[in-house]
């Protein structure tokens, strides 16, 4: 089940154990990328106190992970 983290455990948790690696930052958003066989794959992480499940599951979606796999590492 997912839960809130900070902008910063999501980066973290989204480097470390998901092989994604920080490929810009722009104010308080932090832009996120890994090469996959099938091309490059991009997400964009703002760095908030506290994320809204929604937001971070429209992070999730878009850097491909499952929210369960995700949940493992909190």
């Amino acid at each position: 089940m997912l839960r809130k983290v900070s902008g910063a455990a999501a980066v973290k948790i989204l480097c470390n154990e998901f092989g994604f690696r920080i490929s810009g930052r722009k104010g308080s958003h932090v832009r996120l990328s890994k090469e996959t066989p099938s091309g490059k794959i991009g997400t964009v992480v703002p760095m908030h106190k506290e994320l809204k499940i929604g937001t971070l599951k429209g992070i999730l979606k878009l850097a491909q992970v499952e929210p369960e796999e995700f949940a493992k590492h909190l």
